[in-house]
């Protein structure tokens, strides 16, 4: 049995942290944005969870 070593791709980027975003559709209940830099596309409500996320993970690791 012969085994191949493990490789890591060299593309590998960090994940965005959406900095510009521009609203593309709003609807009675959400309001969906697009991401200048990545182009991701997701709720609005999500942009604001991700930075309340990331807030929490630098004050556990202060």
């Amino acid at each position: 049995m012969s085994s191949k070593p493990f490789s890591h791709p060299q593309d590998v980027k960090p994940p965005c942290k959406h900095p510009r975003v521009q609203i593309i559709s709003r609807d009675e209940d959400a309001e969906f944005v697009e991401c200048l830099e990545c182009r991701e596309v997701f709720e609005s409500s999500e942009l604001k969870d991700m930075s309340i996320e990331e807030r929490a993970e630098r004050e556990t690791q202060e």
